[in-house]
């Protein structure tokens, strides 16, 4: 891991196109702000690791476990299913 000391207002670079820059600190908080391309997704760790958790699981259900779930399409004017 690379430890890099920053003081308010200053910018580190990853790569030629991400961009972190120490926005603010208070105690022993520091409020980052993050510039990347549109196509990098930029998560806390925290959530990145619930995404995961969440996919993770989702693969693991089989076409059978849905069978339950009726068949999904457009409901008429009476909420009942079109034919």
């Amino acid at each position: 891991m690379l430890v890099l000391s920053r003081q308010k207002e200053e910018t580190i670079m990853i790569g030629d196109n991400i961009e972190v820059t120490v926005v603010d600190i208070r105690g022993d908080k520091v409020r980052l702000g993050i510039s990347a391309p549109r196509e990098i997704t930029v998560h806390r760790k925290e959530v990145y690791d619930a995404i995961r958790r969440e996919n993770r699981e989702a693969a693991l259900v089989k076409p059978e476990d849905l069978s339950g779930l009726g068949k999904i399409g457009p409901k008429g004017p009476q909420g009942e299913k079109k034919k």
